[in-house]
């Protein structure tokens, strides 16, 4: 009798070699050449065509950015990226040239405009308080007012995002969970693909990739806050005194772009354009209260009405505590001057009560 194995027709399994063509049954089809097997695409076939695909679903196989198209967005906007670039240079300079102070001031004006650009809508002088004081509100105004805190410090404090992202965000994710590892691979991979870009261009860039490698913490305004904030500080590592790209300021343009990348390059170049511009006038409305105000205090006895002067230019918000420790002044004297200040109309209190009182300059310095 036969052994069974002699039957099979799997040439792997039968132990006397191929089956020949008296043992295939009547059922079994006639072998055929690779080069008939007509489902087989060839060999030298274009990846991705249509004719030779499997009908199923495929995972999406294109990379996470073109950065090819913001590459050529940008050939196609060189002139207006070279205008922002000196209209840059020009409050770099302005900045170079005023107090230390107005940096911290432009940083909370930026701050306090981008949680309202996110619906935190936490007001500068507001944020002021809560950074200097501590004086804030409960809940939810107490997180929106840490939200637009960490804006504030970050633009002006912080090293570069490029340097460290996680420490730049404050964000340290577990050993177990490696989600925010995955997320700054993808952004420093996108990013290192357009280090040929401008550092304007790079920047927009990164903002408009934080969606997309799934960056997204805590409140829903967080994202937002922080792609700006790093975007922000991007665009200018290459301009000494500047510190940081206002983006917010004077409308927020640049950071409402959508479509494509020429489209939201545009956008961003001209919110950009517009910010500075209006950050300009801010520093020389700052410059002309300055002004004025030694002029109108020219005629007082003592340096503390100048001293208070130069130090209302500097910060938005200013209590008689932080005057007595800045200009060496008496409290007395101290108290006297800002309330001779109110009375000439150049400065005003904002926090209308009778203890913990705080001033600031006049609306036009805003």
């Amino acid at each position: 009798m036969r052994n069974p194995r002699e039957f099979s027709f799997i040439k792997d399994e039968n132990p006397q070699g191929p089956v020949s063509a008296y043992d295939r049954g009547p059922y079994d089809a006639e072998p055929l050449a690779e080069e008939d097997l007509w489902f087989l695409p060839p060999d030298d076939h274009p990846p991705g065509e249509a004719a030779y695909e499997v009908p199923l679903p495929r995972a999406d196989q294109r990379p996470l950015v073109d950065v090819a198209a913001w590459a050529a967005a940008e050939a196609a906007l060189a002139g207006r990226l070279a205008d922002l670039a000196l209209l840059l240079g020009r409050l770099a300079a302005r900045l170079e040239a005023g107090p230390a102070g107005w940096r911290q001031r432009l940083a909370l004006r930026e701050a306090a405009d981008l949680s309202w650009l996110a619906g935190d809508r936490v007001p500068m002088e507001r944020l002021a308080l809560w950074l200097t004081l501590r004086v804030g509100g409960e809940g939810d105004d107490a997180q929106a007012l840490a939200r637009a805190g960490w804006a504030a410090r970050r633009l002006t404090q912080a090293p570069a995002p490029k340097d460290d992202l996680a420490g730049f965000l404050g964000r340290f994710a577990p050993e177990a969970d490696d989600g925010l590892a995955d997320q700054i691979a993808d952004w420093t991979d996108v990013m290192g693909q357009g280090a040929s870009l401008h550092p304007i261009t790079q920047a927009a860039l990164s903002y408009h990739i934080w969606p997309v490698v799934g960056f997204a913490a805590g409140h829903p305004s967080l994202p937002m806050i922080e792609a700006a904030v790093v975007a922000a500080r991007h665009a200018a590592v290459n301009i000494a005194g500047l510190g940081f790209l206002p983006l917010s300021i004077g409308g927020a343009g640049g950071l409402r772009g959508h479509g494509t990348a020429a489209e939201r390059l545009a956008a961003w170049v001209s919110g950009a354009d517009q910010a500075a511009r209006a950050t300009l006038r801010q520093l020389d409305g700052l410059a002309a209260w300055q002004a004025k105000a030694e002029a109108e205090t020219q005629g007082w006895s003592g340096k503390t009405p100048r001293a208070l002067a130069a130090l209302l230019a500097e910060w938005p918000l200013v209590s008689a505590p932080m005057a007595e420790a800045e200009t060496g002044a008496s409290r007395a004297a101290v108290q006297r001057n800002l309330n001779r200040l109110t009375e000439a109309g150049l400065i005003r209190e904002v926090t209308g009560q009778r203890r913990y009182r705080m001033w600031a300059a006049t609306s036009q310095t805003r």
